[in-house]
């Protein structure tokens, strides 16, 4: 899909996706030998994102397995279309004047099977194709075991069917939020990155291409509340995405600074639990931001909550 680390690297900045230069290695890599790419990380680090940048880049199809617990193969590679090959049989059985095993083969063709994500990745011709399977920790052994046969040997085998191998090797990522540690079988077949949340840097440059927003000073406030609300023991902490919906919406109230009345918005209006709100934005917490020439801090009523230069500093929550 691309002829150079250069190439990636511009088009992705045209997709509006901001990649680090050992990111932009490792990508353009595993593009190039065709290796899947396995990112693990915390929800909401940028992780799905990437694929679907790298298939704006490309100009590629995206196919998203989206896995969670229970999931079968069915869901994954596809099955037998039965309604239809009993329309077939109604409709077109006597024209093979009872030739059962003629029938049989034509009923056991691509033409009766329903295809799931990963064998529609494996198929596309006229374009490439990026194949997505996301939260990959969320399924069992068993799953994980089915998947090496399509990251070794770009093929899958169906009963019935036979074995189907790739037209065109898609790029393939998998995404991981470390609910359980997935085998080693799969990570030997696969590239690797490590995804953390943004720095207040990385995350001031993402919502100055993502979002629309022109106030530099405002990108600042939201990129230092982030990296604070992230530094709390928090269920689920803020993802960029959310930020950046928390971008849109101020923008779209007019805000042009944050201040202590919208701590309810700025929680994304009931994102976390309650009491989280009540331990991150106190009734008479006032928030400040300011430049100083060490960057963007982030001030509570009596003291900061976050700096470029140092680790956040946050009170204990209560008991």
């Amino acid at each position: 899909m691309f002829s150079s680390a250069a190439e990636l690297s511009e088009k992705l900045r045209a997709a509006r996706y901001i990649i680090d230069p050992v990111t932009l290695s490792v990508v353009y890599l595993a593009a190039r030998m065709q290796k899947p790419l396995l990112i693990e990380g915390p929800p909401g680090c940028g992780k799905t994102e990437l694929a679907y940048a790298v298939a704006e880049a490309g100009n590629a199809a995206v196919e998203r397995l989206q896995c969670y617990v229970g999931i079968t193969e069915d869901k994954a590679i596809g099955k037998f279309d039965e309604a239809l090959q009993k329309l077939f049989l109604e409709t077109q059985g006597e024209d093979f004047e009872k030739d059962w095993g003629e029938i049989r083969r034509r009923l056991h063709t691509l033409d009766f099977f329903a295809e799931g994500p990963l064998l529609r990745a494996l198929r596309y011709e006229e374009r490439p194709c990026v194949l997505l399977i996301d939260e990959l920790d969320k399924v069992d052994q068993e799953f994980e075991a089915l998947l090496l046969e399509v990251l070794s040997a770009w093929q899958v085998t169906v009963p019935k069917l036979g074995t189907i191998s790739a037209t065109t090797v898609p790029f393939v990522v998998l995404s991981s939020n470390e609910e359980r540690r997935l085998g080693d079988p799969l990570r030997r077949r696969c590239f690797y990155l490590r995804f953390e949340y943004p720095t207040v840097e990385r995350e001031t440059e993402i919502l100055s291409v993502r979002s629309r927003s022109d106030n530099p000073r405002l990108r600042g406030q939201l990129a230092g509340l982030a990296h604070a609300l992230r530094g709390w023991n928090m269920e689920k902490p803020p993802s960029i995405a959310e930020m950046l919906d928390l971008a849109r919406a101020l923008e779209i109230l007019g805000t042009e600074e944050i201040s202590h009345e919208q701590r309810d918005l700025l929680l994304l209006g009931g994102r976390s639990h309650a009491d989280e709100k009540r331990s991150v934005f106190h009734i008479d917490t006032k928030i400040e931001a300011s430049r100083t020439k060490r960057g963007v801090r982030l001030y509570t009523r009596h003291r900061p909550v976050t700096e470029l230069s140092q680790e956040p500093f946050l009170p204990q929550r209560r008991q």
